[in-house]
């Protein structure tokens, strides 16, 4: 290994992980659309059911 480059050095404060961030957020979008599509399907031919409130 060449010790003559230097490896640059990120604090705390200057990352910014807006990747992570975008793939927690595509993660339950996914996530929010199967479990509609899943619902619509599930109670498609049904007679809607009344909630109950407690």
């Amino acid at each position: 290994m060449d010790d003559t480059t230097a490896a640059r050095e990120i604090d705390h404060d200057e990352f910014d992980p807006y990747g992570t961030l975008a793939l927690i957020v595509l993660y339950f979008v996914v996530l929010t659309l199967m479990w509609v599509f899943t619902y619509f399907v599930e109670f498609l031919g049904n007679a809607p059911t009344p909630m109950i409130v407690l």
